[in-house]
């Protein structure tokens, strides 16, 4: 479904605003479309207004925004040199309801929701359209709805619950309970398990089917299952979701961890839910930009220069010591450490320079094209083992901000220029090492230590270097939850679901503390996000003149 276009607008529904999204004044805004509002009463409309309802999905994965709200100020992601929104980082004054990624965030979500609304709602009169294909898009729109709500619920706690499509502006609002929050998202994406068709994927790529419902589901359940809101059948849920995802549709681990994230083989069997970019930069939009923010400052080092192939270096997220020593602490066994991070590399700008600040074990160096330049061994190689080296040699206690080792999940050669940075890569929301790895969890918490060592044990065995895998099992009476707290860390690093993961589990505070020195402000309220002070500022007002959506406790 390469063809969703970000800025596809329909009966006005991109430009609609609920009370706080997008305008400067609610009252005064005119709401403008470029498409009438009876196109989606058509058959060709109602099928662009599905794939319009799959769009928001490109705001928030793969993108600068949804990293910052998902990486950020973790256990095992610190800040790098350059950038902004490093309130994110810090915890400190600098993270407040003024911040735009909150505002931007909570109006892009919101309108997927209503343009999911507005498929379900108007359906039933759309001419020319089979019954079956109606069912079948209403069900998408479910997943999408309940996807959506999910992310404003983990990010903001309750929100405005809105299942009709709004077509006028309105200062009506109010804040949802955790529990209808619950019930809302969790029937939305049973009604999408029940419709959608039950296959691995869609015949047009990119779609929602069962599986992909059953996913989100049972991450809902999961988070559940820790909350106040939890119910003693929560994880037993997950973990039946789950097995069916992992055995019913075909999905397989890839031999190769490194295969995973190969941009020539993109729709592989461990693909579970992708949301689509594409080289068209007509209908890329913004593009899967995740290329960008990884990189260390390689480009302005002795015998490199940036090009297309070793990255725009942005710097925004640097490794803390806790994932590189101890999260990737095996190096022997397991692959994951070599084949996340780059480690070197190859001149791509020849000649005889002064040898790097960060490498004092040699005065001068000569690089031929293809020589290698920079090498990052992982470990504290002495001054003299250095010296015998022709490359430079970047050791630990060189780490900074601006370098360090680099997240090569998502590097993208396929840019047209060193500059270009809408990337072209799907993004994976969903994969089947997740899966396995969310399966673990939720036997876990059942108490079937057996059935959780086999499901680890699937992605471990996976990560183990020829001959080592073996000794990557985990026997049953050895896991705990830390060891699926830093499996997660091991498989998914980079991949947008740290912060969530570590609120799932009641931990982000105390885990932030201990591994993330940067971030020591952080507080208990800093489990959720503030609210945009838009949405505050335009909702309507009690009689003391305060505004009826209260904001989080904290900001």
């Amino acid at each position: 479904m390469k063809n969703i276009r970000k800025s596809i607008v329909v009966c006005g529904m991109a430009a609609l605003m609920f009370a706080g999204q997008g305008c400067k004044d609610v009252l005064d805004e005119k709401i403008i479309s470029g498409v009438g509002n009876d196109y989606m009463n058509t058959a060709k409309g109602f099928e662009d207004g599905v794939k319009a309802a799959y769009s928001s999905l490109r705001f928030y994965y793969g993108t600068q925004q949804g990293l910052t709200m998902s990486e950020y100020g973790t256990d095992i992601y610190a800040t790098g040199a350059d950038g902004g929104y490093k309130g994110f980082h810090f915890y400190d004054g600098q993270l407040n309801p003024t911040v735009d990624y909150l505002a931007t965030t909570w109006d892009e979500l919101y309108k997927g929701i209503n343009t999911c609304n507005a498929v379900i709602e108007r359906a039933p009169n759309v001419p020319g359209v089979a019954d079956n294909v109606k069912k079948l898009r209403i069900a998408e729109a479910k997943f999408l709805r309940g996807h959506y709500y999910y992310l404003l619920h983990q990010q903001y706690g309750g929100v405005d619950l809105y299942f009709n499509e709004t077509v006028e502006p309105t200062k009506e609002t109010k804040r949802a309970t955790d529990a209808e929050m619950y019930a809302a998202i969790i029937k939305d994406l049973s009604d999408a398990v029940t419709d959608l068709e039950a296959k691995a994927q869609s015949s047009d790529y990119g779609r929602a089917t069962k599986p992909h419902a059953q996913a989100l589901l049972a991450k809902v359940y999961l988070a559940k299952g820790y909350s106040s809101e939890k119910a003693a059948d929560d994880f037993t849920k997950a973990a039946d979701l789950l097995k069916e995802v992992s055995t019913k549709y075909g999905y397989k681990l890839l031999d190769d961890f490194s295969a995973v994230f190969d941009e020539n083989n993109q729709n592989h069997s461990e693909v579970v839910f992708a949301v689509q970019y594409t080289t068209d930069a007509l209908t890329n939009g913004t593009g899967n930009s995740l290329h960008l923010y990884f990189g260390m400052q390689y480009d302005v080092q002795p015998g490199m220069k940036r090009d297309v192939y070793w990255g725009r270096p942005f710097k925004r997220l640097r490794p803390t010591e806790y994932l590189l020593n101890t999260v990737f602490a095996d190096r022997v066994n397991d692959s994951r450490y070599k084949k996340t991070f780059r480690d070197t590399w190859l001149s791509n700008n020849p000649g005889t320079y002064n040898a790097a600040s960060f490498d004092d074990s040699k005065t001068k160096v000569t690089f031929a094209a293809g020589d290698t330049a920079i090498f990052i061994p992982g470990y504290e190689m002495t001054k003299e083992v250095r010296a015998t080296k022709k490359y430079q040699v970047l050791v630990p206690s060189k780490y900074s901000e601006a370098l360090f080792p680099t997240l090569q999940k998502f590097f993208d050669s396929k840019r047209p220029d060193m500059t270009y940075e809408p990337g072209s890569r799907d993004y994976y929301v969903v994969r089947l090492a997740d899966v396995y790895l969310m399966l673990a969890e939720a036997l876990l918490q059942t108490g079937d230590k057996a059935g959780a060592a086999e499901a680890i044990n699937m992605v471990r065995y996976r990560a183990g270097w020829p001959g080592k895998k073996d000794k990557m099992l985990i026997d049953a009476k050895d896991l705990t939850m830390e060891t699926i707290i830093e499996e997660r860390a091991r498989e998914l690093a980079g991949e947008q679901t740290r912060w969530v993961d570590l609120k799932r589990w009641g931990l982000l505070v105390e885990r932030v503390k201990k591994y993330n020195p940067q971030a020591s402000a952080i507080q208990a309220y800093h489990v959720l996000r503030p609210i945009p002070q838009t949405q505050i500022d335009r909702s309507a007002k009690t009689s003391d003149g305060k505004s009826v959506f209260p904001q989080n406790t904290g900001y």
